[in-house]
């Protein structure tokens, strides 16, 4: 089966899943709206593509995931924890179409941390959530979209900067992305290689 991953833009934003076309969450402040074509088109400029689209074959989205500069996403200053650090790009949310399918968002970070590496960025950061023990799948991957599991990201090597409650800012520096022992950041590598085995990993056009 062929697998692989478009660049989001505003171009192929009609493709994404309906309820990310026309979000602004990350782009707004609390109590404001934004105009996400003109938001779309400075951040293109200034950036280029702000996300990545996971397909299938026969063209079947199965995921989304935003990211850009972290001074694009005005939400990300009002969140706790933040703000994110300026000299990072910042991952703001997932969407997995098939919920029978959680390694697409495995993907969809492997996607995004290969980009930011590509232009350079010093670090990618995200918000974490601390869930509790015997949370399901369904908790931690498809309730909240716009934060992620504390220890999934920990697993791909991101640091805790701040905590507030049960939310961080966790950060993933790009220049030390070498597996270091078993039990942490090569365990990730391991589980994301063996949840690849029944599907190859997806190749930009």
């Amino acid at each position: 089966m062929a697998y692989r991953l478009a660049p989001v833009t505003r171009a192929s934003l009609r493709d994404a899943p309906p309820v990310c076309v026309d979000c602004v969450f990350w782009q707004s402040r609390s109590g404001r709206s934004a105009d996400k074509e003109r938001w779309a088109e400075r951040t293109e400029e200034e950036w280029g593509a702000w996300g990545t689209m996971y397909h299938a074959e026969g063209n079947r989205l199965l995921g989304f995931v935003q990211y850009g500069p972290s001074g694009r996403f005005a939400r990300a200053s009002e969140l706790p924890a933040g703000p994110p650090s300026p000299d990072a790009v910042l991952v703001t949310c997932a969407y997995l179409v098939d919920a029978s399918s959680p390694w697409v968002l495995q993907s969809l970070f492997l996607a995004a941390i290969g980009e930011a590496r590509d232009r350079g960025v010093k670090a990618i950061e995200t918000f974490g959530y601390r869930y509790p023990d015997g949370a399901t799948s369904y908790e931690r991957v498809l309730v909240h979209r716009t934060v992620f599991p504390a220890d999934f990201l920990a697993d791909f090597g991101f640091v805790a900067v701040r905590w507030e409650g049960d939310v961080c800012l966790a950060r993933l520096e790009l220049g030390g992305l070498q597996p270091v022992e078993e039990g942490s950041t090569a365990r990730a590598w391991r589980k994301v290689k063996e949840a690849f085995t029944p599907a190859p990993v997806p190749q930009r056009p």
